[in-house]
């Protein structure tokens, strides 16, 4: 039924748009002078004439003969306009608006970094692997994933009453033999939004106890197998209290994309095929439990969520867009 009445109510707006066009008010102002005012407005007049102190002129959006005193008009602005207009230079309201126009779209550039062509990076937080499917660049977002921690408790009691200094064993468990995402390059690029507050620009000293971001603190850890689950790293207690957090962690090189709170971690070697998860560190604390699983798998099917880039932006990369997302299956 809206879509009904949108369909009926578009036309019309149309015709009357068409004959607001063609109406006699709305030519003249089209064909209107400027007359410039030296507080920066201007009155439309299709004509006006010079009497004495003042300016008396006919206003072209009111049909009439209206006065402003002489010494109010700018008289260069407003030779400069018509000699402007006369020449085809665009108006300043046009200039003005390209202008912010511009300073919009690198403001967005900057908030939305571009990865690929026609691919770009979301507005808000987030993990998303960069991946390549039957020659086509792909974005994927990486859900975070609850690790689980398997005490074990039978064991590290047997171990800790034969031997007190020994260290109990806990693993750090993610459910599932795999995940959901798989790459199908073994060297994708990932993309975390490393803002511990968003209100944070990058690049600018900030006041109070804002974190400063760290890229360091974002690792590829290698998952080890076992049936139905993936095991992200362990934790050993001491019997003295002593925490300590292993993980298989890849070399990567990190670092934060100029101007936003992304930060891109790039594995310095080919990943080998199997499953993996970016880990969070948090020094003294040890890691984050909550982990974004991805795995490398170069034959597995498409991922059905992948982002990927509008025709236009593939035929011109020198002009990516917005990304495009797939819509859910």
């Amino acid at each position: 039924m809206r879509s009904s009445l949108c369909s009926r109510i578009t036309p019309l707006i149309l015709g009357l748009a068409a004959l607001l066009s063609l109406s006699p008010l709305a030519g003249a102002q089209q064909l209107a002078k400027r007359l410039i005012l030296k507080d920066g407005s201007y009155q439309l007049a299709t004509k006006y004439e010079v009497k004495g102190d003042r300016v008396r002129y006919y206003s072209a959006e009111r049909g009439e003969w209206e006065e402003v005193p002489k010494d109010l008009v700018d008289w260069g602005a407003t030779e400069k306009f018509e000699k402007d207009r006369a020449t085809g230079a665009p108006p300043p309201e046009a200039v003005e608006l390209d202008k912010e126009v511009e300073a919009e779209r690198k403001a967005e550039e900057a908030r939305m970094p571009a990865v690929a062509p026609g691919l770009r990076l979301p507005d808000d937080e987030g993990v998303f692997l960069l991946d390549t499917f039957q020659g086509q660049p792909q974005l994927n977002e990486i859900q975070q994933t609850g690790g689980e921690v398997n005490k074990n408790m039978k064991g590290n009691i047997l171990r800790a009453a034969i031997n007190p200094i020994a260290s109990a064993k806990q693993n750090i468990e993610v459910d599932g033999p795999h995940a959901k995402i798989q790459a199908h390059t073994d060297q994708p690029v990932l993309f975390v939004n490393a803002a511990d507050n968003p209100d944070v620009v990058p690049g600018q000293s900030q006041k109070g106890d804002t974190k400063p971001l760290d890229p360091l603190r974002f690792r590829i850890a290698r998952m080890q197998m076992k049936p139905d689950k993936r095991i992200v790293g362990n934790i050993k207690i001491a019997v003295y209290g002593k925490v300590n957090q292993q993980q298989n962690l890849i070399a990567t090189h990190a670092e934060q994309i100029p101007g936003s709170h992304w930060v891109r971690i790039t594995p310095d070697e080919k990943l080998q095929p199997g499953e993996y998860a970016i880990v969070e560190l948090l020094g003294n604390e040890g890691m984050n439990l909550y982990v974004w699983d991805f795995g490398v798998n170069l034959s597995a099917p498409a991922n059905a969520s992948a982002w990927k880039p509008e025709p236009a932006a593939q035929a011109k990369p020198d002009k990516p867009s917005d990304l495009q997302q797939r819509p859910p299956q």
